[in-house]
């Protein structure tokens, strides 16, 4: 008999309208081994004012290439403010009676897996598994409340900060097993001392890593069949490509203080893709600076940017040293497409538990200035031919292990596991009955 999952991600919402994205690759690949699965998302899109009309009903449905979306009613919510808010406590209230509903219709899920990024979802998805007596794998695709912290948007010692810190603490030790994103996001767990080793009530053994990844086939197919006609990324120059949001934690000024340096090489030229709220300042700069090199080429579809990176020389992973703790590792979805593409990779952040390290596929920075990053850029401009061509070749043999149809197969394991142990709890408790 097929299990039943549910997978809980409140903006799979955008990955329903790609069509692509971790869980939509994650259900896809789980349906092609025989597994039914379902996605429970908002019905409104990130950020975006539009949104999926339920027709006055709580959820509404959708299927799209086999996978099934089952969208929870919310409200929409641009920027960070009281909308947002109260856009997650809608959903976290509404999946309730929606998953209630949905069991009547279609039966309870054998395991439900939640995913942040807000922990709202986790903390819905273990009560719901609890009702119905499933396990709940949560997901951690970014360290809340650690990260809130980062950004200075509430102190960890303040009220605010320890009841999120207690919440966390809740997720991870009710949760069946954790999925962590990031390969260091475990010694998290050591630093707090929440791990059983040191008294705590976390078994590390029921934490997991599989980090985001690329769907390499659709990649290829995208790269073939979404080609954008641009002079620039068809000049015989060596193209610098950057793709991804323009805020401050991207620290995309950088790129342009490198470009500055760089502007009397004619071979060299930079080509930013993205939007965000620090563009319209650098579209600014490169017209005040003069800077010819750097074209702001702005918001791309998905669908291209496949393509683009074909075009590149090298792939810039451009991120602010001092905004975030790298010190985990990385799980950013555009590192794994940098590593499709076949191309070398400059980072400026020296990550711990680093994927270019392992594979040999790029350079990082020890420190993140100008400097260095020209200096990064013209040392792969001037590697020899066989060395650059087996940097790139090394990025796309890492890509490889991070391809959705590997990185499914590391979550069926996660599957199996809380299958055993559930079966482990019910024999357990039938024992003691007699």
């Amino acid at each position: 008999m097929k299990k039943k999952i549910w997978l809980l991600n409140h903006y799979a919402t955008d990955m329903y309208k790609n069509r692509g994205g971790r869980h939509y690759w994650f259900a896809e690949n789980l349906i092609k081994q025989g597994y039914d699965v379902t996605v429970f998302c908002a019905n409104t899109y990130h950020n975006k004012s539009e949104y999926i009309d339920t027709k006055n009903k709580k959820y509404a449905t959708d299927t799209v290439d086999n996978i099934p979306f089952v969208f929870v009613k919310t409200t929409t919510a641009l920027g960070n403010g009281i909308d947002r808010v109260k856009n997650m406590g809608l959903f976290y209230f509404n999946l309730f009676s929606v998953a209630k509903e949905y069991v009547k219709l279609q039966g309870k899920p054998d395991i439900i897996l939640a995913s942040s990024v807000h922990p709202l979802t986790m903390v819905a998805g273990i009560q719901i598994a609890k009702k119905l007596n499933v396990p709940c794998i949560c997901e951690v695709r970014d360290l809340w409340p650690e990260a809130i912290f980062s950004f200075n948007k509430a102190k960890e010692r303040s009220l605010l900060g320890r009841l999120l810190t207690a919440g966390e603490h809740w997720i991870y030790k009710k949760a069946d097993a954790l999925i962590f994103t990031k390969e260091g996001d475990t010694d998290y767990i050591i630093e707090k001392k929440w791990d059983t080793g040191q008294g705590g009530d976390i078994n590390l053994d029921k934490c997991y890593y599989i980090n985001n990844g690329v769907d390499i086939g659709g990649f290829e197919i995208s790269s073939n069949e979404n080609k954008v006609e641009d002079d620039d990324l068809h000049a015989d120059k060596f193209n610098v490509i950057y793709v991804g949001a323009i805020r401050p934690v991207n620290n995309v000024g950088n790129i342009l203080d490198a470009a500055s340096i760089l502007k009397h090489d004619e071979d060299i030229q930079f080509l930013i893709y993205g939007d965000g709220n620090q563009k319209d300042m650098l579209d600014k700069r490169v017209a005040e600076e003069k800077l010819t090199n750097v074209k702001m080429k702005g918001f791309v579809d998905k669908r291209s940017i496949p393509y683009i990176l074909s075009r590149s020389s090298v792939n810039i992973l451009n991120y602010s040293q001092t905004q975030y703790n790298w010190a985990r590792g990385n799980s950013s979805n555009k590192l794994f497409e940098y590593m499709a593409s076949s191309k070398p990779i400059i980072s400026t952040v020296k990550m711990g538990y680093s994927i270019l390290n392992k594979y040999k596929c790029g350079i990082e920075l020890e420190i993140d200035n100008p400097e260095e990053l020209a200096d990064a850029i013209l040392e792969i401009k001037n590697m020899s031919k066989n060395q650059y061509n087996k940097m790139g070749q090394n990025a796309r043999n890492g890509a490889k292990d991070f391809d959705f149809k590997k990185l499914t197969m590391k979550l069926v394991d996660v599957i199996d596991s809380v299958d055993i142990n559930k079966e482990k709890e019910v024999s357990t408790k039938y024992k003691n009955v007699i």
